[in-house]
């Protein structure tokens, strides 16, 4: 019998924080952070184990010192008609173009992806893309999510440190003409990100439910245009977000539907509003603490799982 989802995940026994290269990742002094290893392996295991309890099959990127960012692979790339039940031999999986201090993961990531049966695409190198934490389906449409590429760097600044560091975004709004035939006729809606702290889309926004019809979304890590562009397109179907919520990167979740039943599997801490909010709309929120994941490297739960869909096993985990 098929899983009822196969997806991916990156060994975190080299985890820790190499390049610092989002606001979690640093203090206000600008110093990267330091992992507590042993307890990310712990919550790694735990968010692995209830996935497979819930019937998903788990394929390990295996690790690798140089690359303490593969525990991240939603990154990875983007697979086409990524909820079609179809074999994998005729689903195209888009590898990533990721920035400088992560870019040596694209060569684990084709290697494991390739190994599982699916066709490797590539793009241009010129263009920045980090794969469906930035591009992923809502409803009948899909999100292409983008901000202002920068390079990484200190700056001098009016406050206390008086310099700051700047982050910028993860992928380029050119990348739009080369993936939306990849879609089509599904329409891509565009939106900007504005707030460095929720540097990925997956971060600011997640669609659930049976359809994906609903969406979570925190309207302050967006430019107004396309804040306004969110309520027109999905109306009601959009649910905000408290900073709160936001802050514990409530968006950063991964739909499921496994048995019958519409699942959300979240970080640990969100408000009970929420998780009504959520109950209410049919699905059942599973909620699991990755939160040494998220205060040293600026990922949650969805950050680290590459959704590979619905279909045939492939090599055992």
């Amino acid at each position: 019998m098929s899983p009822a989802r196969t997806v991916l995940m990156g060994d975190p026994a080299h985890f820790s924080v190499q390049g610092g290269a989002n606001p979690h990742t640093r203090t206000r002094w600008g110093r990267r952070r330091s992992v507590d290893r042993e307890r990310a392996i712990a919550q790694w295991q735990r968010l692995r184990d209830t996935l497979r309890d819930l019937d998903v099959e788990v394929l390990v990127v295996p690790p690798d010192p140089a690359w303490p960012g593969l525990v991240y692979p939603a990154n990875a790339g983007f697979l086409q008609d990524v909820d079609d039940p179809r074999p994998r031999s005729t689903k195209s999986f888009t590898l990533s173009n990721l920035l400088p201090t992560r870019a040596g993961e694209k060569e684990h990531y084709r290697r494991v992806v390739g190994e599982a049966g699916f066709p490797i695409a590539e793009l241009d190198a010129a263009l920045r893309f980090e794969g469906e934490a930035d591009f992923f389906p809502v409803g009948q449409t899909v999100l292409l999510t983008h901000g202002r590429l920068e390079r990484q760097r200190f700056v001098p600044a009016l406050a206390w440190p008086p310099w700051r560091r700047v982050y910028g975004f993860r992928t380029d709004a050119r990348v739009l003409d080369v993936l939306a035939p990849q879609v089509a006729p599904r329409p891509v809606v565009q939106l900007e990100l504005v707030l460095e702290a929720h540097y990925h889309g997956d971060t600011a926004l997640c669609a659930f439910g049976p359809r994906r019809e609903h969406l979570l979304v925190y309207e302050d890590a967006l430019a107004p245009v396309s804040r306004a562009r969110v309520r027109d397109t999905f109306g009601e179907a959009a649910i905000p977000l408290s900073r709160d919520d936001a802050a514990r990167y409530a968006a950063n979740s991964f739909t499921l539907q496994t048995g019958g039943e519409s699942l959300l599997l979240m970080p640990d801490g969100l408000s009970p509003r929420l998780l009504d909010t959520i109950r209410e709309r049919g699905t059942k929120p599973v909620l699991v603490d990755v939160s040494e994941f998220l205060k040293k490297g600026g990922g949650s739960v969805k950050c680290m799982i590459g959704d590979l869909g619905p279909g045939e096993a492939g090599a055992p985990s």
